[in-house]
């Protein structure tokens, strides 16, 4: 079994690389040749945080296998991350283990992939304003995937704690993008393209801010109790979704559809379908077209697999005898 570390994982999966990966295994989902298995997502009492486990088989690719981690919120004291994963492949012929990947940056990088993709096919071709609400581990990966399918003039960005949202903004500043930091209403009304990524249990976002055309990524929503926008938005706009299962359970979709303010029927497609070219992507300048990003397995199981790929390649990682 391959054994990459943390630390080799970065140095293997660039973010244009994983948007491709992302891409095909999306596209392998909508044909029917791979499956995201349901979704374990619970809370811990103690500590206080939340573990979950998602699993899937991309058939196209041979990559089977599992995530597992969450998002312990006292990591930050302990000087790690709150967001903790680990993926595990196994060999689809004979069930053996093959790989075990650390997956934090992973899970960012994949996550700013699909959003990468989603904006690729739904936001105007002339977007140039990105707004992010919520700056902390994942706007960053939202900037760099973004940068990969759009041309971006400014970001402009708002969060609760004026240090994070500084930090963020010295760092796309670094990146040689226009950046000013502004209160919530103006965050929105100013965007072009607009990430949501906090882990809000209540809207933030006024369907009213949001002007038309503009392109909406919310990614904060992934378990049941999450919401980050107006339910009125989701309803207002053309809603594509990663996995119509969880969208509709875990994801932004959940409060309007148990409010009876959305069915499933209503929403849009998924990405699978944009990304194969069965679905047309944006139609409309005006429209306001928005993803729910709730994450699948075949996203990590996409970049854990060219993290061992490119492992192989250049000889990086540990070899052990498992069984």
């Amino acid at each position: 079994m391959l054994i990459i570390p943390e630390s080799e994982a970065r140095a293997l999966v660039t973010m244009s690389d994983a948007i491709e990966a992302v891409a095909e295994t999306f596209a392998a989902l909508d044909r029917g040749e791979a499956a995201s298995y349901p979704v374990v997502r619970e809370k811990l009492g103690s500590p206080s945080a939340v573990f979950g486990v998602k699993t899937g088989y991309d058939r196209a690719a041979g990559a089977l296998g599992l995530k597992a981690g969450g998002y312990w919120q006292g990591n930050a004291e302990r000087n790690l991350t709150n967001h903790q994963s680990t993926t595990l492949l196994f060999d689809p012929a004979t069930g053996q283990p093959s790989a075990l990947v650390g997956a934090n940056y992973l899970t960012g990088v994949r996550t700013g992939a699909a959003a990468a993709l989603a904006t690729r096919h739904l936001a105007r071709p002339d977007a140039r304003v990105l707004g992010i609400v919520g700056t902390g581990t994942q706007a960053l990966y939202q900037l760099d995937a973004i940068r990969c399918v759009r041309s971006l003039d400014e970001v402009v960005a708002w969060n609760r704690t004026p240090a994070r949202l500084e930090a963020f903004l010295e760092a796309v500043r670094a990146r040689g993008l226009a950046a000013r930091g502004a209160d919530l209403e103006e965050t929105v009304r100013a965007a072009d393209i607009l990430v949501t990524a906090t882990p809000g249990q209540a809207p933030l976002v006024d369907a009213a801010w949001v002007r038309p055309g503009t392109h909406v990524n919310a990614v904060g929503a992934d378990t049941a109790g999450k919401q980050e926008l107006d339910s009125a938005l989701v309803t207002r706009a053309a809603v594509y979704v990663d996995s119509l299962e969880q969208a509709v359970t875990i994801g932004e979709c959940q409060t309007a559809v148990r409010l009876g303010l959305l069915r499933p029927e209503d929403i849009c497609g998924t990405l699978g379908g944009l990304v194969s070219g069965r679905l047309p992507g944006r139609m409309e300048g005006e429209s306001i077209t928005l993803f729910d990003s709730t994450g699948i397995a075949l996203q990590d199981l996409a970049v854990a697999a060219l993290a061992v790929r490119r492992a192989g390649e250049g000889g990086r990682g540990t070899e052990i005898a498992f069984s």
